[in-house]
């Protein structure tokens, strides 16, 4: 029985929070109070939240069997278009919330299309979102006459870039969008349809569930926390423009699958993409306190993903025999 537990969701977890206690450790060692500092450790998690937000959408469309590269390129075009001179001046006289449902609407609708596209259109997840990848990404430098737009309105600012017993907001939206993804994907119908629709899609099919619209929600979902991150980033840099984002898809695809998220659909965990995204952040970190060449930091990203691909193919043909 503990053999069995161990090769399931719990051994994978267990390994990966065995992997970012020893990250933790080589930290500790190498930059000492520096990185174990209580501010660093924030610092850490704040700078994991918004490729964390992504990472939970692009969850969801994993386990579905699906892939969305154009997440970044919506994050930057949300960034742009929430801080267009008139949107924060119709924020300025009513709420500075209103830049917010701008974001995260945009968001959506990328989202929306790119649901249509593949569900409805029969284009494949790739092509499809790879084509927005390019349009959201050359619409924003258009919106932004490629310019960086600076956030001016202060209620959004003081909001935003506050903190709530003595943590930042940015971390606290970050808890809310994991707790909110892991309650979807666990305990309700749309999760256990998603999983249904990643394991075998004519199965899902013929079991009754409307596969072409769950899979639409699914990409609307992904573009929503895609807005979600836009925001974050304009409270993190207090600005907006097309850059922001840039390579963002890699980073959250790379998270989902160490985690341990089935590249190939049919199985996803939200805590195992969370702590995905705190290896990557704390790996950042610990070569950031040390002065290490980035060079040699995305090195050993690489070798991380294929180490985790090389497990799940190990875990799936074990799954098959």
């Amino acid at each position: 029985m503990l053999n069995r537990a161990l090769g399931g969701s719990a051994g994978r977890s267990l390994g990966l929070v065995i992997a970012l206690l020893a990250l933790f450790v080589v930290g500790t060692i190498t930059a000492g109070d520096r990185f174990a500092s209580v501010d660093n450790i924030l610092t850490i998690i704040r700078f994991a939240s918004i490729i964390g937000v992504i990472s939970i959408g692009m969850t969801f469309v994993i386990t579905a069997g699906g892939i969305d590269l154009s997440v970044g390129s919506v994050l930057g075009l949300a960034s742009v278009v929430a801080t267009l001179s008139w949107v924060q001046q119709f924020a300025t006289s009513t709420n500075w919330i209103v830049m917010v449902i701008v974001a995260i609407a945009v968001g959506g609708l990328a989202g929306l299309i790119n649901g249509i596209v593949i569900a409805y259109g029969n284009v494949v997840a790739f092509i499809a979102t790879l084509a927005m990848l390019v349009a959201a990404r050359g619409l924003a430098e258009v919106l932004a006459n490629r310019t960086t737009q600076i956030v001016i309105e202060p209620g959004f600012l003081s909001a935003m870039r506050g903190e709530l017993i003595g943590v930042p907001i940015l971390v606290w939206i970050f808890v809310v969008v994991v707790a909110a993804g892991w309650f979807i994907l666990n305990r309700t119908t749309f999760g256990r349809r998603t999983v249904a629709i990643g394991g075998n899609l004519e199965a899902a099919r013929l079991a009754g569930i409307k596969v072409k619209r769950h899979l639409m929600y699914v990409y609307i979902l992904s573009g929503l926390t895609a807005g979600i991150a836009a925001v974050m980033m304009l409270a993190r840099t207090t600005a907006g423009t097309s850059t922001h984002g840039t390579l963002y898809e890699l980073d959250a695809i790379a998270a989902v699958v160490v985690g341990g998220t089935l590249l190939i659909g049919g199985r996803g965990t939200i805590m195992g993409t969370v702590l995905g995204v705190m290896i990557f952040s704390t790996l950042t970190n610990v070569f950031t306190q040390n002065n290490l060449s980035t060079s040699v930091q995305n090195i050993a990203k690489g070798v991380i993903i294929v180490a985790a691909v090389m497990l799940q193919q190990r875990f799936a043909n074990r799954s098959k025999k």
